[in-house]
């Protein structure tokens, strides 16, 4: 495993972070008819990444494991998952992350970036947990109700607290990150260290405006979707063809996210990656992630790449791109297949 800084801080964490929104699951549903996590499983996943040198594990009090998008009576099953795995490990080897921000419970302040929220929120994830802190704490997007200041007064005192280490954003506009951090410079309040956001060879919008914030800052970047929700490991590719393909029993039949990546230039990109992952003896999903991996020197920032995974080949396949180098030609070639007509 390598390990990289966690932003400006002096914490190292490996090079991938694993993460918990999609989590394995049981053909059984609960009482209100949704499919149930397979904890067992999931936490075996886990501990096998951390048997591998994987410190990292990001969640949010929102997520669940198995249903998108959560309503009130699942959300925090995911962080209930992560505190079955906390209890597997020594806690002070682990570098946990989780976010605040979304709805929690149907009242007025059962949602936002308030004072009062975050307060409440820290201490029902630590609950759920666990565990008597978390290293970095995220606010999960925006909310316009609240002064940036509050929130960041806020998130200070938990660090002055002793119940989070590290604080970072998600999902924010390069605008709102930089008033926050001006903000913290101005009134001496913790800054950010992170940013997460969505990366991957077919979405880079952050290049033009996120990536250059966080040199600014030091922040290092946690990149979410690396795999384009499965769309990079090549499995809604027919290759012989030269063609999309989408089975009647997959996520993507179903899913609009998903289908806004079935264009021609996408499919034009994924034929030359898979030129690529032929010639290095290497999956493409093993590719993708060693493309992000080779931006960072590229781009002058920290990045880790968030990986989901539901089964232990998945995760074996995954680290294994951590042994795949891409020259320089390599990434013309993928840069060319993104620019071509």
């Amino acid at each position: 495993m390598q390990y990289v800084k966690l932003g400006w801080s002096g914490v190292k964490v490996s090079q991938f972070c694993l993460g918990t929104w999609y989590l394995p699951r049981l053909d059984s549903v609960d009482e209100f008819g949704v499919r149930k996590v397979d904890v067992d499983t999931a936490v075996k996943v886990m501990r096998k990444a951390y048997d591998e040198g994987v410190n990292c594990i990001d969640t949010a009090n929102r997520y669940h494991g198995a249903m998108a998008p959560v309503d009130l009576n699942h959300v925090g099953n995911a962080e209930r998952v992560v505190g079955q795995f906390l209890k597997t490990v020594d806690r002070e080897s682990v570098v946990l992350a989780t976010k605040v921000r979304g709805q929690m419970a149907p009242w007025p302040n059962g949602e936002g970036l308030s004072r009062k929220h975050i307060r409440w929120q820290i201490k029902e994830s630590l609950k759920r947990l666990g565990t008597s802190y978390v290293d970095l704490y995220q606010i999960h997007w925006p909310d316009p109700d609240t002064p940036k200041i509050e929130t960041l007064r806020a998130l200070n005192e938990l660090v002055e607290w002793g119940l989070v280490n590290y604080i970072g954003e998600s999902n924010h506009p390069a605008h709102d990150i930089v008033e926050f951090m001006e903000l913290a410079e101005r009134h001496n309040l913790e800054p950010f260290t992170t940013m997460q956001e969505i990366y991957n060879i077919l979405v880079r919008d952050i290049e033009r405006d996120k990536i250059p914030v966080a040199k600014r800052y030091g922040m290092a970047i946690l990149a979410y979707s690396p795999l384009a929700q499965g769309v990079l490991t090549g499995k809604y590719v027919d290759f012989n063809n030269r063609k999309w393909s989408t089975p009647s029993d997959s996520r993507a039949v179903i899913s609009s996210g998903l289908q806004g990546y079935f264009n021609d230039r996408n499919l034009r990109v994924l034929l030359e990656l898979n030129e690529i992952a032929k010639s290095k003896g290497a999956t493409l999903s093993q590719v993708s992630l060693a493309w992000l991996i080779g931006m960072q020197e590229r781009l002058g920032v920290t990045i880790i790449p968030i990986i989901g995974v539901t089964r232990l080949e998945q995760l074996e396949d995954n680290l294994g791109s951590l042994n795949v180098k891409l020259s320089q030609d390599d990434f013309n070639r993928i840069e060319e297949a993104l620019k071509a007509q």
